[in-house]
């Protein structure tokens, strides 16, 4: 069985994280971007992170340019800009395709064991959850419009 322990992400500066080291804890992994409508939803990312964080629960970004063209810098002017305007605390990783040809693997299981809507396989935009056991398991999928803060008594039930 297939869990998120089977893969790494690429960091920003070329390295590689292991998946693996995060099981044991509840993940909320989210493909996001600097200059979309949802972007104000790191607020409520970094919210969830500092209020559960010492219980076991990690919020993984995925910074990704594959919808209008709305995360177009580096690595590093990803990460500055996430740091002045929200604060942010928890992992960004490098940028990654989450549909089509390129898409990260990470990115295809995700879609396969949570499908959207009408059993949609696609990433319809930013700031599209999905929100992973302590067992490494997906739980559920949630939609960029579902703002994080609706999403905490799932997060709590895990915990």
């Amino acid at each position: 069985m297939t869990t998120i322990a089977d893969f790494t992400a690429d960091l920003p500066g070329g390295k590689q994280a292991k998946l693996a080291d995060k099981v044991g804890k509840v993940l909320l992994v989210v493909n996001t971007a600097s200059k979309c409508g949802f972007t104000p939803q790191y607020d409520g990312l970094e919210a969830l992170h500092k209020k559960y964080g010492a219980q076991g629960f990690e919020v993984l970004a995925f910074p990704c340019n594959q919808f209008g063209g709305q995360e177009p810098g580096s690595a590093d002017q990803i990460e500055e800009f996430c740091k002045v305007n929200f604060g942010l605390s928890f992992p960004l990783m490098a940028k990654v395709e989450v549909n089509g040809p390129g898409e990260d693997p990470l990115y295809s299981w995700l879609k396969k064991e949570a499908p959207g809507l009408m059993g949609t396989r696609s990433i319809k935009w930013n700031f599209t959850k999905f929100l992973i056991g302590r067992d490494g398991q997906v739980v559920r999928r949630y939609a960029p419009t579902d703002k994080p803060e609706s999403i905490a008594k799932d997060i709590e039930k895990l915990l």
